[in-house]
């Protein structure tokens, strides 16, 4: 809820949902997450918004999209999509699933929902009205997921999951260095770098052997040449082989914690991970922004506190002091 204005409003009530109406009148999005059912029974539907407002862009972001019947009126959380597109399970270790980090798909699901906003609001500029987005978690997380979804629907398999003694191209996988730290390589085509990887990390034997030397019989030979390269970087810590790989042009990542990412100078320096003064808990890192516009900077606001522009927005709708007095006594706001 950063850089939002929060206010309190009981939509349940007849007067609660007047002030909705009236804000609805006058915006060019309303956009909410309750389940089909729910906004019917709170008069916040897709037809009774339209007719207040034939202009307004109506984002609609349900769990598992509007169509299917009962199984789509339920609710869903983040891990839910999770489950049913196939993540859990191609995360997973060798013999069970696995739960990715929490609020993954509820991040994507926000983004496929704000991306479809703005569609609509540059459509509207060209039809000349409104209408109703809808996306769902189930929906966004499938695109998401479109290269590994694509490619079982092209091999008509599912890829293995998680063991990395299995990974098809040793050049682009994981390895353990010296002081525990991890680092992914990231040669995605192994014969176009393997005489010059083969001489950086110091196995220049291996360079012309011909069961590595191109992809075809490097896959085959994977068993052998990964636990070769375990040893290989467990001569070195991560921080000295990050800086051999990037002094030869080697791509590579560093595995890090969240706790290692806070401090990661590549983020920073781009405002990914940011500090700001807090009017409340003062000077804090932070989240940053994603993006950054070249004529309109964007900035972050803390998130409002409960109803904290309440009475403000009411006043811009033309409330006067002893309205919204009446309003509270009432408990509307």
């Amino acid at each position: 809820n950063r850089s939002k204005r929060g206010i309190t409003l009981d939509i349940k009530k007849e007067r609660g949902r007047e002030i909705l109406y009236q804000l609805i009148q006058k915006s060019d999005v309303f956009m909410h997450n309750f389940r089909p059912q729910v906004t019917v029974a709170w008069g916040i539907d897709y037809d009774t918004i339209a007719k207040l407002n034939p202009m307004i862009v109506y984002a609609q972001g349900s769990g598992w999209g509007l169509e299917g019947g009962a199984e789509s009126a339920g609710g869903a959380f983040d891990i839910a999509p999770a489950a049913r597109t196939g993540l859990m399970d191609h995360a997973g270790d060798p013999d069970m699933p696995r739960r990715p980090v929490g609020g993954l798909l509820d991040g994507a699901a926000a983004m496929c929902l704000a991306a479809g906003t703005m569609a609509a609001l540059h459509a509207r500029q060209r039809i000349g009205r409104g209408q109703r987005v809808d996306t769902s978690l189930f929906g966004s997380s499938i695109a998401l997921l479109t290269v590994a979804i694509t490619q079982a629907i092209a091999f008509g398999f599912s890829f293995v999951r998680g063991d990395r003694s299995n990974t098809l191209n040793p050049l682009y996988t994981w390895y353990k260095c010296a002081d525990g730290g991890w680092i992914q390589l990231l040669m995605l085509q192994p014969e176009k770098y393997w005489p010059l990887f083969c001489e950086v990390v110091g196995i220049e034997h291996l360079k012309d052997d011909q069961r590595f030397r191109t992809m075809r019989p490097m896959v085959a030979n994977r068993w052998e040449l990964i636990p070769i390269l375990d040893q290989v970087f467990a001569t070195k810590s991560r921080g000295q082989w990050m800086s051999i790989l990037a002094e030869h042009g080697l791509a590579y990542a560093p595995i890090q914690t969240f706790l290692e990412l806070c401090d990661d100078p590549l983020a920073i320096a781009n405002g990914y991970i940011t500090v700001w003064d807090h009017p409340t808990y003062g000077r804090e890192k932070v989240v940053g922004l994603p993006y950054k516009f070249s004529e309109t900077p964007a900035s972050i606001r803390p998130c409002p506190e409960f109803g904290q522009h309440t009475e403000e927005v009411l006043q811009e709708l033309g409330y006067n002091w002893d309205e919204i007095a009446k309003l509270k006594e009432k408990e509307v706001i």
